[in-house]
């Protein structure tokens, strides 16, 4: 399965759009896909917490936790739920704030020319069935509608700021996910 790009948006996705983007560096092409995890609060899932961070709206005083974060702008241009739902907030052409101080191949400042995808969850809880099937065809999607994304340009946040972070932590199945991809080439 393959979702619809139109304009930068899965027509297939709900769309939350959030504040926290803006637009790519001229000339500068995406070329990395980046694999998140989130739960807010830490461990907890289901509720609209992520959705109020990357809107600017999280009461910071809803639970003590937020008291670390208070005050973060983020975005990720995608939410994957553990049940499998495709959220969207920031369109593919923009530069959402994923990544933060970052590397890749040499390259810093990730954000310029990748799109994140944070999938619900932990660095220690096995992912779901459901966020697998979606992460795969939106993968294929981005690979067929980016000439710069291919199956050897994606990255866990762990990879492109190793020391600073973990996820997509170390029960994402890399090898699962990877061999769940459309063959490389096959952009149909």
């Amino acid at each position: 399965m393959r979702y619809t790009l139109d304009q930068g948006w899965i027509d297939q996705a709900r769309r939350v759009p959030s504040p926290n983007c803006g637009p790519r560096p001229v000339g500068v092409a995406v070329e990395l896909l980046v694999i998140h995890n989130i739960s807010l609060p830490p461990g907890c899932f289901g509720g609209d917490a992520i959705e109020q961070l990357f809107t600017n709206c999280l009461d910071w005083n809803a639970h003590p936790f937020y008291a670390e974060i208070h005050g973060l702008e983020v975005s990720a241009h995608f939410l994957i739920r553990r049940c499998g739902e495709l959220v969207q907030f920031v369109a593919t052409g923009l530069r959402a704030w994923h990544a933060g101080q970052s590397c890749w191949r040499g390259r810093e400042n990730c954000n310029d020319f990748s799109i994140g995808v944070e999938l619900e969850g932990t660095d220690e809880l096995p992912y779901t069935d459901a966020q697998y099937t979606t992460l795969a065809a939106l993968t294929d999607t981005l690979i067929a509608s980016y000439p710069g994304l291919c199956h050897d340009h994606i990255a866990g946040h762990a990879d492109i700021a190793p020391g600073r972070k973990t996820d997509p932590g170390r029960v994402f199945d890399w090898s699962r996910y990877r061999a769940s991809l459309a063959p490389a080439g096959d952009a149909a």
